[in-house]
């Protein structure tokens, strides 16, 4: 699918804010309710626009620990490995990568114990996984998502 700049609006404006509603929608990317109506339902359906979120934060939310902790995992596991990591709770985001790891995760903890529970207990105790190293984090900052269309032209200087 071939997004045009009002699709990419679009995802930028629910990108800030996903609880818009359809009329502040199309307002803001100046286009009429139906059609902005229409445009999110076509990139709903397509997949483009996978499912609407909220985003915590995860120290008022009671995660004072956080770390990235990788992966060295016998390949042919890969399946069963995933399905394990995604029913622990305390990891929020697993990526599959090349490199001297194959797996990155992001796990978010109570506090230190918790973590050394879910990475030495849980995630060391999943067959294929061979070994493991943890990354603290000291500090958690969400960057804004531009789209690539509207952050090249914001770098040249064009509106």
């Amino acid at each position: 699918m071939t997004l045009d700049a009002i699709d990419t609006a679009l995802i930028d404006i629910l990108r800030e804010d996903a609880r818009i509603s359809i009329n502040a929608l199309a307002d803001r990317a100046n286009i009429s309710r139906s059609n902005a109506y229409a445009r999110l339902h076509r990139l709903t359906e397509a997949g483009v626009i996978r499912g609407f979120t909220v985003r915590t934060d995860p120290i008022r939310e009671g995660y004072h620990t956080s770390a990235y902790v990788a992966l060295s995992i016998d390949q042919s596991e890969w399946k069963p490995i995933r399905q394990r990591l995604t029913a622990l709770p305390e990891v929020r985001h697993i990526a599959l990568v090349g490199g001297e790891f194959d797996v990155l995760t992001l796990v978010r903890a109570r506090d230190n114990q918790d973590l050394r529970r879910v990475v030495l207990q849980e995630m060391q105790a999943i067959p294929g996984v061979r070994s493991s190293r943890t990354f603290l984090v000291f500090e958690d900052l969400d960057t804004p998502t531009p789209s690539p269309r509207l952050a090249s032209t914001s770098a040249s200087g064009s509106p």
